[in-house]
């Protein structure tokens, strides 16, 4: 039987790809073993999911991090690659994680870090990715999992799924259909890698 890599979750917000990947891992899907989530937001709706599935969370918030009452961005990063570093992680997933992984991170583990984004890279990269596409009249959307490097969402692509986009879809809408679509492309990406 294959050992099971150690999986660390980065995320933000509500946490559904947080949950598609814990979900998986529980009932082996993927040959890994989520240990940890680490969120850079207080109340995040991800660490009530954490909890519920038994993982441990941990919350790096960056508000916790301030030189002369301004934001620290390096004493944060610090204190995430600390708490990283404690996980000991075989691979790290950003799912829905609001941040620019800064250098010193991608130093030590860049080479296996994946993200998730929710366009075709390498279209609308950044924020508002569905914004964007529905902007420029796009008859298709989709989703892409790919390695983080320094640029962002222009690391190497793993694996990339498409869906249309309705004549009636709103940036809600659309981001409603994608939604179990990342969840699938996540763990199929996972599958290949792992």
């Amino acid at each position: 039987m294959k050992k099971k890599k150690r999986l660390v979750v980065l995320a933000s917000g509500e946490g559904s790809n947080f949950e598609a990947i814990a979900l998986a891992a529980a009932h082996a899907e993927i040959a890994a073993e989520v240990v940890g989530l680490l969120c850079n937001r207080a109340g995040a709706p991800v660490l009530e999911r954490a909890t519920r599935l038994g993982i441990a969370a941990h919350l790096v918030d960056p508000n916790h991090y301030l030189r002369d009452g301004k934001p620290d961005r390096e004493a944060y990063e610090s204190a995430l690659l600390e708490r990283l570093t404690a996980l000991r992680p075989d691979l790290i997933c950003l799912a829905g994680y609001m941040r620019i992984i800064g250098d010193e991170i991608l130093e030590k583990f860049g080479d296996r870090m994946l993200n998730i984004h929710p366009s075709l890279l390498p279209k609308y990269r950044g924020l508002n990715a569905l914004k964007q596409a529905l902007d420029a009249g796009e008859k298709k959307a989709g989703c892409t999992v790919h390695w983080v490097i320094p640029a962002v969402d222009a690391g190497p692509i793993v694996l990339q799924r498409e869906l249309p986009i309705l004549d009636n879809d709103t940036e809600a809408s659309l981001r409603d259909r994608l939604r179990p679509l990342e969840h699938a492309t996540y763990i199929e990406a996972l599958k290949k890698l792992l």
